[in-house]
């Protein structure tokens, strides 16, 4: 399933995990990474919980190196925008994203003299994130680069004393009658 079709059965199944989760859930490629190395999933969540910013800016350090390399181009899905201290991955329709695919030894590797590698990185087939997948925080999804902001439906995250103990979302979250609010 796909699109609007994926996010009405998410809705009508009435999944008991957290949005941050059933977000995810149109991107089965990347599921499949984070799963296949749980270790490494949450040492990035730990990561981003505690030390955003430098998250953030290791992202941007490797932008710039993919950058610096030649191998972060535009292509007819995305557009590279190229801004004082950082860079801006967009998709050319807001409506799709497209995941990336590549290898970071290649990616991230100073180019060998005499040897050309065309296509460094791909994108995976697009993802419709439409009005289905508003709910889950993807309308207004995205990052304000220089003040570390990572923004969820439009509003900026934060994790603040109060909300040590959990995870809690900017956004509102309804949840049907009768169903759990445990997170995944």
């Amino acid at each position: 399933m796909h699109g609007e079709e994926l996010g009405k059965a998410i809705n009508e199944d009435r999944l008991p995990w957290d949005a941050s989760v059933l977000a995810l859930l149109p991107f089965p490629s990347v599921l499949d990474m984070m799963n296949r190395d749980i270790a490494w999933t949450r040492q990035l969540g730990d990561a981003v919980l505690s030390q955003r910013p430098e998250v953030m800016d290791a992202v941007q350090r490797m932008r710039h190196k993919a950058d610096e390399y030649a191998y972060l181009i535009a292509s007819p899905y995305v557009r590279i925008a190229r801004y004082p201290g950082y860079i801006e991955i967009l998709p050319v329709d807001p409506a799709y994203i497209y995941v990336p695919v590549y290898d970071p030894l290649v990616v991230f590797s100073r180019p060998v003299r005499g040897v050309l590698v065309t296509a460094a990185i791909t994108w995976g087939s697009p993802v419709f994130i439409g009005t289905w997948f508003a709910p889950f925080g993807w309308a207004g999804a995205g990052f304000v680069w220089p003040s570390h902001v990572l923004l969820i439906a439009g509003q900026p995250w934060r994790r603040e004393w109060v909300t040590r103990d959990s995870y809690v979302h900017p956004y509102t979250w309804v949840r049907p009658a009768g169903t759990s609010n445990r997170t995944a």
